[in-house]
């Protein structure tokens, strides 16, 4: 595969100015809210499947710091990759150990022989001691009030004490309307918000999915909720692919935990192909699907990568993306009007298979169920996609998402950070 690497000028971080001097309070005395110089922040995601929630993240970070250069921010994650998908200036990690997620609501250590409640415990510890040394102005939370098994909570009790504000990030789509209601009544999201939460953002919008009327969330639980449209992470052009005489046809699933049968498909429909086909199996592929996989390619004459960590960058030289329906990968591929077949996951939840037909509904996207999923339906739906130009997407595109939610969220994030209480008050550099 051609896929030449273009270098971009490295990301110059500002030089952080000195805190002023703190005086002492005398007793009694009314502690006024402290603007902070350099606000910091911490992001969180909880990462049991796929790369979305810290993918979001880190384009709300970047959003962030360039907003504001002397701001910083904390990303806490356990995803391996984390480095490869891009940090900004002023960002750095927090790096937890592992946990995968195993069906709908269990989860496991990835790596280390811990029981669950030990490791859940021993991430909870990191979070809390992370909050108490960082001492951030904003805590930033995607999806999960809680955390997992409830080890963000004591992160959450620090953060309150410090003075500081917790928002709750959560994707446009959770799941169908009953299953996301019975969660949120089983997880006590009503209370986990009026406990610790100033405000709810959605990345996504209301004419798509409004949650306050889907999954009866908002009456009173958090101060606010704003909709910030859908977010995109920014990509540099640091990988392109080179053009030739046929279409270029790109297939992706993601962190590839589950994609097999979508690349299989995909593998066997281009063969023969009118289209030159690349398909990528994805960085948490397992080793011998991966291997399957490239047997297959290589038989049929279809181009294969394990993974690509810039692979937003891509979508500006291909003619056509197959993929699942993860909020960032379809966010990514609208707004660079590809066009787009769609696989969505179904299991364990509904949640790409709304949001893919949401999209198709409105006609900007292909969709193939995945019970429905074969060769034949997959050549036929690429065909259907390739008589699109990207002006033609980009425009029905245009018509109806917003995709500033990186923007407008660091927006407000700052906002908040200048209300937080003494946290702002850091210690002086030497």
């Amino acid at each position: 595969m051609s896929i030449a690497l273009v270098p971009t000028p490295a990301a110059v971080e500002p030089v952080a100015g000195r805190a002023g001097g703190q005086r002492r309070h005398r007793p009694g005395e009314r502690v006024q809210a402290a603007v902070p110089r350099a606000p910091r922040f911490m992001f969180y995601s909880h990462d049991g499947i796929g790369l979305g929630h810290v993918r979001r993240n880190l384009a709300v970070a970047r959003a962030l710091t360039h907003a504001d250069a002397s701001a910083s921010v904390l990303v806490a994650t356990s995803i391996d990759e984390v480095h490869d998908l891009g940090l900004g200036p002023n960002v750095d990690v927090l790096r937890l150990p592992g946990l995968r997620k195993i069906g709908k609501d269990g989860y496991a250590a990835t790596r280390l022989p811990m029981e669950l409640g030990a490791m859940i415990a021993l991430r909870s510890e990191l979070l809390t001691s992370a909050v108490r040394g960082f001492r951030p102005a904003v805590l930033l939370s995607d999806r999960h009030p809680l955390g997992i098994g409830g080890e963000l909570e004591g992160a959450l009790e620090a953060l309150r004490a410090q003075g500081g504000r917790a928002i709750l990030g959560l994707r446009d789509i959770i799941d169908e309307p009953v299953a996301t209601r019975a969660e949120f009544r089983e997880r006590g999201m009503a209370g986990a918000l009026s406990a610790y939460y100033d405000e709810v953002f959605v990345y996504g919008q209301a004419a798509i999915l409004d949650p306050r009327l889907v999954y009866g969330l908002g009456g009173g639980e958090a101060r606010s909720m704003t909709f910030c449209g859908y977010v995109v992470a920014p990509t540099a052009p640091t990988h392109r692919i080179a053009g030739g005489h046929r279409p270029i046809v790109l297939a992706t699933t993601g962190g590839g935990e589950d994609g097999g049968r979508i690349l299989e498909a995909f593998i066997a429909a281009s063969a023969g192909a009118p289209w030159r086909a690349i398909a990528v199996a994805g960085p948490q592929a397992a080793t011998r699907e991966r291997d399957r996989l490239e047997g297959l390619a290589q038989a049929a004459g279809v181009e294969f990568l394990t993974f690509v960590p810039s692979l937003g960058s891509l979508l500006g030289s291909v003619d056509a993306l197959v993929s699942m329906g993860g909020y960032n990968t379809l966010a990514e591929a609208l707004t660079s009007g590809t066009p787009i077949v769609c696989v969505p996951r179904t299991r364990p939840r509904l949640e790409q298979a709304i949001r893919a037909h949401a999209f198709a509904a409105r006609g900007l996207l292909e969709v193939i169920d995945p019970d429905d999923l074969s060769a034949e339906r997959m050549r036929e739906a690429v065909e259907r996609a390739l008589l699109r130009s990207r002006d033609q997407v980009g425009r029905d595109v245009r018509r109806v998402l917003e995709f500033d939610g990186a923007r407008r969220a660091a927006d407000r994030l700052l906002a908040l950070a200048r209300i937080a209480g003494p946290v702002a008050a850091y210690p002086a550099l030497p």
